[in-house]
């Protein structure tokens, strides 16, 4: 990748690694749905209104609602609510350690729908250093008692598998601009969280104050609105390989946010765990490998001429 690249890369890892931050914020005076609608809703509203603005088609039928409901279900609305609620009992950091699962199940969900991916075995290493390192961050007191933080890890983990599932879901949506996709899919998400969020929350009743609704404008527009535009910007020019290495900083964002103002500290066996899901994850990209094995080769090429 170029050095701006790089930069782009490094910023889209700071802001979606801050989502986990804002969302801890936005927790201390609004409930777990009211703020996953405030950042679906605002953010869709955004980016229609950029859409529109930029000359976007943007089509309608009842095919088109159909797909995108589904989409916004299990890309937005479903982990969305996982990962605040999963909050409300765990710090951010950790939440961002296990969130980092994602690639690990994207690899499992193509297996059972028949992808044309294959099982390599660095791939299958990878997913068994991957559980290894979530076995590690939970923890054995997971087995004996499911408590209000086991269960908080528990619904961050199930995040995951929702963006499993929508990893492979979204590729039928190619033909679509992704300006387009991610301002319906986030609308869509909206509709399913409306009457969740009426009924649970009575948004109504709620005062979040200046720090709730700073909260919400930082998850909606820069977290998810601008962090959209910023996502599909990096992957149209370094590809979906070289975007894929944001997994690896988003969490050293968020700890480091968690840690500097809100006071977080994880225990030392959530690092080593992550250290093991990291090495999965590395071991599931192959591009250390391949950089490996290159250096060999040329180091040999060099010693024989």
């Amino acid at each position: 990748m170029s050095a701006r690249d790089w930069f782009l890369l490094i910023i889209l890892s700071t802001v979606w690694g801050g989502s986990f931050f804002f969302f801890e914020v936005a927790l201390q005076t609004l409930p777990p749905f009211t703020v996953v609608l405030g950042r679906v809703s605002l953010a869709a509203a955004a980016l229609l209104l950029i859409a529109r603005a930029r000359g976007a088609s943007l089509p309608f039928s009842g095919t088109i609602v159909r797909r995108y409901l589904l989409l916004g279900a299990i890309s937005n609305a479903m982990p969305f609510s996982f990962i605040v609620w999963g909050q409300t009992q765990i710090p951010s950091g950790l939440a961002s350690i296990i969130n980092a699962m994602t690639p690990i199940w994207a690899v499992l969900v193509g297996l059972l729908i028949g992808s044309d991916e294959r099982l390599t075995p660095a791939r299958a290493m990878g997913v068994l250093l991957g559980f290894a390192g979530v076995a590690v961050l939970m923890g054995p007191d997971l087995l004996r008692e499911l408590d209000p933080y086991s269960l908080g890890q528990l619904s961050v983990l199930g995040a995951t598998i929702c963006y499993g599932f929508a990893v492979h879901y979204g590729r039928r949506f190619g033909d679509t601009p992704p300006l387009v996709n991610a301002a319906y899919m986030l609308t869509a998400a909206a509709v399913w969280l409306t009457p969740v969020t009426l009924i649970v929350d009575q948004p109504w009743t709620l005062s979040p104050g200046l720090q709730g609704w700073a909260a919400l404008a930082g998850l909606s527009l820069l977290c998810t609105a601008f962090a959209y535009l910023l996502y599909f910007r990096i992957l149209a020019s370094a590809g979906a390989t070289n975007m894929s290495l944001v997994t690896f900083i988003v969490p050293v964002s968020a700890i480091s946010l968690g840690a500097v103002f809100l006071g977080e500290r994880l225990e030392p066996t959530a690092f080593l765990g992550m250290g093991i899901l990291f090495l999965g994850l590395a071991v599931i990209d192959g591009r250390l490998w391949r950089l490996l094995r290159h250096r060999r080769k040329s180091d040999r090429l060099t010693s024989r001429s």
